[in-house]
């Protein structure tokens, strides 16, 4: 079965400044134990926000380390999930359950890539 890695892409500008609040997380858990139960989530976690974070530049043989927040970006990710899926099709039909269990608050993006074999 494939893999596929969804990256949840969000505006740190435009999100809830308290984070997560009690509820998205209640009904984060039922979707993710749902997915644990049916065998298609292989791993997820959420990120740390960006201001804590590193970018790491290669370029002509030069690394440059730039720390974060990253102020060209407008979005940036905020999590991830690891799934395995029969197709595409389900993958993404995974992704969109994900991303209605935020509410209106928020805006959220998910970019789905399958993992590539060998």
């Amino acid at each position: 079965m494939p893999r596929y890695l969804t990256m949840i892409r969000i505006d740190e500008t435009n999100a809830p400044a308290e984070g997560p609040g009690e509820e998205l997380m209640q009904r984060m858990g039922e979707l993710l134990e749902e997915m644990t139960k049916a065998g298609v989530l292989l791993d997820t976690a959420g990120l740390t926000p960006s201001a804590q974070g590193k970018r790491v530049h290669y370029e002509k043989g030069a690394i440059s380390v730039t720390d974060g927040p990253f102020t060209e970006s407008k979005e940036v990710v905020g999590g991830y999930a690891l799934i395995q899926a029969k197709d595409e099709a389900e993958a993404l039909e995974w992704t969109k359950r994900f991303l209605r269990v935020h509410g209106p608050e928020w805006t959220v993006t998910s970019e789905v890539r399958e993992i590539m074999a060998g």
